[in-house]
This record gives structure tokens, sequence and C-alpha cells, in this order.
């Protein structure tokens, strides 16, 4: 009788180790709140690298070289060349002179040769600053 006693007193001394820890909700909204939003893991938000501006010709410009506003150039991203992409065909590489003198929404370039490729004076292109 012995050895069947001894069982029953560890069942139920397990069955009292169990009941004495008190069983605790886990809260969800407390957990979550651990876990930092996505913009804040990827980092800062993009900044803008290209701009839909007009392309003026100035033939007094030497060619390859492209005139920029400033406050353009800081939108787009420092760089000492721009790529114009027209219509999304054409693409020109220029080097980068920065002018006050230009309006922000405009970029000087010399058009002795764009109308060989069908780019008029006035015409709206996408700039980009190219990281060499």
């Amino acid at each position: 009788m012995l050895a069947e006693e001894a069982p029953e007193k560890r069942e139920a001394e397990s069955g009292a180790e169990q009941e004495e820890l008190p069983k605790k909700k886990i809260d969800v909204r407390a957990a979550l709140s651990l876990i930092p939003p996505a913009s804040q893991l990827l980092g800062k938000e993009k900044k803008q690298r290209e701009r839909r501006v007009r392309l003026r010709f100035h033939n007094e410009l030497k060619e390859g070289i492209a005139k920029v506003n400033p406050e353009l150039l800081k939108e787009i991203g420092e760089a000492e060349y721009i790529e114009v992409v027209v219509a999304h065909r054409h693409r020109f590489r220029y080097r980068v002179e920065v002018d006050e003198q230009v309006p922000p929404n405009e970029v000087w370039v010399n058009g002795a040769k764009l109308p060989e490729y069908g780019v008029s004076d006035n015409s709206i292109a996408t700039v980009r600053a190219v990281r060499a």
C-alpha cells in the first residue's frame, strides 16, 4: 500500500506547484510597442533624386556643360555630372556648372546638336545626379 500512496502524493505535490504559479496574460499591445515601425527600420525617407525641368538652349555654353540652379542641385543631390533624359529615350550627360541666374525649374545647355535627336528648346526633361 505504501507504493500506491507514493505516486498519489507526487501527483498532488506537482499539481500544487502548478497551481502556485500565477498564469499571466500576455498583453499584445505592450509586446507590439517594442517592435519599431517599418519606416524607422529602413531609416529616413529617401530624398527625391530626380526632377522634371525645362531644357533651355544657350549656344554660348560649351558643349557638354549644363548650367543648373544651386537649389535644384541640392534637391537632386550634389554631383559633378547630371543626366538629362528626354521622352524616356534620349539620354545626355553633362558636367555641372552652378549659376544663380538660372531659374530653379530650368537647365541650360548648348543646343547645337540636340535637334538632330528630335529635342527642341523648352522641352521637358528629367534631370538626375550621376554618381561618377
